[in-house]
């Protein structure tokens, strides 16, 4: 089942952005100017192809960070228990 995700997707704000920046980097860098319908179809290109790689690697970046911050969880979340006996006795 997980070899049939859908292909990645962008809210339509950012696909019109997406598609003004590939546009304006062909204008910017390449010898041909494209229209928004050549400019949508690369983006569609790399969303299938290169999309998943860049996805999983933001997938694996996430769970680094999280496993790094959780690492120390029990240490900086521990408290001891029964403590008060162990004080009092120190404070005689």
């Amino acid at each position: 089942m997980r070899d049939k995700q859908p292909p990645l997707e962008l809210s339509d704000k950012a696909r019109t952005q997406a598609i003004t920046s590939i546009r304006r980097y062909f204008d910017e860098n390449m010898d041909e100017k494209i229209g928004d319908l050549k400019a949508a179809l690369f983006l569609d290109y790399i969303l299938a192809e290169h999309g998943p790689a860049i996805y999983n690697q933001a997938i694996a970046d996430a769970r680094k960070f999280f496993e790094e911050r959780s690492a120390d969880l029990g240490a900086v979340g521990y408290h001891a228990e029964f403590p008060y006996w162990v004080a009092a006795k120190k404070a005689r």
